[in-house]
C-alpha cells in the first residue's frame, strides 16, 4: 500500500492528490493520510490550514487507517522508538528531500511526505485531473462573467504574490525570486506572441498591483476572499495562458488551463536553496518557460 501524507496549503494538497491518483492510475492501492489537519495538530501552527481538498465537488478519494500508517511509518512514544532502534527496516517511510525521485513511482509498501511540486510524476494525467477537479457553484456571479471574459479574449493569469513572502523567514526563503524584472520579462514575452494580450492580476496584496499595473491592458481580479480564495484558481484556469509566480497556487491555474496552445511561465527556481538546471527543468517541466530572477529568459 502506498499512503500520502496530506499537508499545507491548496496547491500542495493538490500536488499530494494528483500524486496519489497517478498511483491508482498505475493499479497500485493506495490511499491518502489527512491526520495533519486534525485540531489538535493545527493547534502546533503559526499559520493554521484546512483540508481544502475537500472544497471540491465530488473530489473522491480513500483514506488510511491509523493502522495503516502506523505498519508503514511506525509510531511516536516509547514502542515506536524501539521499532526505529531495533528494526529500522520495518519502517517504509519517505521524505521528499530533492526536486525528484525516478522511482517513487515504483514502490508499493511506502508512507510517503512531501509536497511534490514536480509535475513529471503526474503530467500524463493532468487532462484526467482537469475533469475531476470540480469547483462547487459559486454564489458570486462575477466569477463567471469574469470566466467568460477570459475564455473570449487572448487573456492572461499573472500571480504575485507577496503576503508572506515579506516575512523576513520567507523572504530568505521564498523572495527575490519573481522580481519586478521576471514580470517585465513574462509580459513582454506574452506580447510578442499576442500583441492584444489582456492580463488578469492575482495577488494578496492588491492595493501593491493596483498602483504597480495601471494600464489598459491590465484587470487586478479581487472578487474572492477567504474561503473563496481558491476560486481565484478557477479563473486562472479560464485564461488562455498563464504567468505563475514561485507558488503551488499558480502552478495549478496553469495545470487546470485545458488551452492547447497555452504558454506557461514560471520562475526558474521556486526557493532561493535551488540551482537551475535548465536541461533537467526541462524535462521535469514539459512545455513550460522559464525566466530567471534578473528577467533572463532560460
Amino acid at each position: 500500500m502506498i499512503i500520502i501524507e496530506v499537508a499545507g496549503g491548496l496547491g500542495n494538497q493538490l500536488q499530494q492528490y494528483a500524486l496519489y491518483r497517478k498511483f491508482l492510475n498505475l493499479g497500485k492501492e493506495a490511499r491518502l493520510d489527512i491526520s495533519w489537519f486534525r485540531e489538535e495538530n493545527q493547534d502546533r501552527m503559526l499559520a493554521k490550514r484546512e483540508l481544502e481538498l475537500d472544497y471540491f465537488e465530488g473530489l473522491v478519494y480513500k483514506t488510511c487507517t491509523l493502522k495503516e500508517k502506523t505498519k508503514l511509518a511506525g509510531s511516536g512514544g516509547i514502542a515506536g522508538k524501539l521499532r526505529r532502534k531495533l528494526m529500522p527496516f520495518t519502517i517504509r517511510h519517505m521524505k521528499e528531500e530533492r526536486m525528484y525521485y525516478p522511482e517513487l513511482l515504483s514502490y508499493n509498501d511506502m508512507y510517503v511526505s512531501g509536497y511534490f511540486a514536480c509535475e513529471k510524476y503526474y503530467a500524463d494525467i493532468l487532462p484526467e485531473l482537469r475533469e475531476s477537479i470540480r469547483f462547487p457553484k459559486s454564489s458570486n456571479p462575477l466569477n463567471y462573467a469574469l470566466a467568460e471574459e477570459m475564455k473570449s479574449c487572448n487573456s492572461v493569469s499573472m500571480h504575485i504574490r507577496r503576503g508572506d513572502y515579506l516575512d523576513d523567514k520567507n523572504r530568505e526563503m521564498f523572495g527575490d525570486i519573481c522580481t519586478d524584472e521576471y514580470y517585465h520579462q513574462a509580459v513582454k514575452t506574452i506580447k510578442e506572441a499576442f500583441p492584444d494580450a489582456t492580463f488578469y492580476i492575482f495577488s494578496d496584496d492588491t492595493a501593491y498591483v493596483k498602483e504597480k499595473y495601471q494600464g489598459k491592458e491590465y484587470t487586478v481580479v479581487d472578487i474572492n476572499h477567504g474561503r473563496d480564495s481558491f476560486y481565484d484558481i478557477m479563473l486562472m484556469s479560464s485564461c488562455r495562458h498563464n504567468i505563475c509566480a514561485n507558488s503551488t497556487f499558480s502552478f495549478w491555474g496553469a495545470r487546470l488551463n485545458g488551452n492547447e496552445n497555452k504558454i506557461m511561465i514560471r520562475p526558474t527556481i521556486h526557493k532561493n536553496s535551488q540551482t537551475f538546471v535548465k536541461k533537467e527543468m526541462e524535462d521535469l517541466w514539459r512545455g513550460w518557460r522559464f525566466i530567471n530572477p534578473k528577467g533572463q529568459i532560460q
